[in-house]
């Protein structure tokens, strides 16, 4: 399933509160409750709502100190927030807008009015997101062609110097230590380069019709000897009834394996490894997901997971999700985690399932 839109309720009135939760959970969102102003911004940093309904008039501290609090912190500056209150009179309604509310409903409310400007908000920032996503890939499309030429030449030549070297000295001289640190940070820098071309040249795929377990099947044969050397279990459940999709085969398994190569990682160090990976059909769109059993990620680092050059582990070049978002939503899927800190993460991919040809 997507994730559930999450939505902050802030309101000193319990009965507003349990009204706006019950009716809000029924539309399909997540709620999350305050009663009072700082209440509702320890909420916002905590729960990183997608939406806070905020009401005006709360103790401690008002609505609108609340809004001016919320944007003058990064974690929760763009998070769109939708005003009520009991006054309807002009001033009050730009006061809202002017301490950084997105928009406003006087009480009392029509509910249907509420939920249509809430979806008007969800979908706007759900907009900004994705134009901000693709401003960044057309920055890093700039940005590929130059640092790979320079690069490339100059790390070929300190690599096989450092080799040269590192053959040359005598076992248990200190410098060979040295030596296999150039190493290694030159085949890290080699892997970077690596994953800038191939967010390159993803953009350029040719589909043809493909048996999306198929795929996943390759993808497991190609890990064997890292599942068998991590001592990791892995799990399949591949649905049977799965449609034929139009696919750039080595595209797609280039975005699975980074995905799992990710869940490897974030699993060592765990006592038992479990990897799931299941298929299914789901509401007209094929459901491709990739269960690990590692580390997991801090809500506050999920929104940052498939920008370019993030990283959740201590060295790595943090491209690999990246590559695999493009590659996905190049097939106009769409690409999702969810994560619990000691208990795991679940990466989902949804493709659609139409007619081909």
């Amino acid at each position: 399933m997507e994730r559930k839109a999450r939505i902050l309720i802030a309101d000193d009135s319990v009965d507003v509160v349990e009204l706006l939760s019950k009716r809000l959970r029924h539309e399909g969102y997540e709620t999350i409750e305050a009663y009072d102003g700082e209440e509702c911004l320890a909420r916002a940093r905590e729960g990183s709502p997608d939406l806070i309904i905020l009401d005006i008039m709360m103790p401690k501290m008002d609505g609108y100190e609340v809004c001016r609090n919320l944007r003058s912190n990064r974690k929760t500056a763009y998070i769109p927030v939708l005003m009520l209150t009991a006054r309807g009179e002009v001033e009050s309604k730009v006061r809202g807008l002017d301490a950084g509310a997105q928009d406003y409903v006087a009480k009392p409310f029509n509910f249907a009015e509420l939920s249509a400007r809430i979806k008007s908000l969800l979908a706007a920032r759900a907009a900004r997101e994705k134009l901000a996503q693709e401003e960044k890939f057309d920055a890093l499309d700039q940005m590929m062609e130059g640092v790979v030429h320079e690069l490339r030449n100059p790390l070929t030549s300190i690599g096989g110097f450092a080799r040269r070297i590192l053959d040359n000295l005598a076992e248990g001289d200190p410098n060979r230590k040295y030596a296999r640190i150039i190493l290694d940070e030159v085949s890290r820098l080699e892997k970077m380069i690596k994953h800038l071309v191939e967010l390159k040249t993803a953009a350029i795929s040719y589909k043809e019709p493909e048996d999306i377990n198929a795929v996943i099947e390759e993808v497991r044969n190609q890990f064997q000897r890292w599942f068998e050397a991590e001592d990791i279990e892995v799990e399949t459940d591949l649905a049977d009834d799965i449609p034929v999709l139009a696919l750039d085969r080595e595209n797609m398994k280039l975005a699975l394996s980074h995905i799992v190569e990710n869940s490897i990682e974030a699993m060592r160090g765990i006592s038992r490894k479990v990897l799931r990976l299941a298929s299914r059909v789901d509401n007209g769109r094929v459901e491709v997901s990739i269960t690990d059993s590692g580390r997991g990620i801090p809500k506050d680092k999920i929104k940052y997971l498939f920008d370019p050059f993030f990283t959740s582990k201590t060295s790595g070049p943090g491209l690999g999700l990246t590559l695999a978002l493009r590659i996905i939503q190049e097939h106009r899927g769409t690409l999702s985690v969810e994560s619990e800190p000691g208990k795991g993460t679940v990466f989902t991919i949804r493709l659609p399932a139409g007619r081909i040809g």
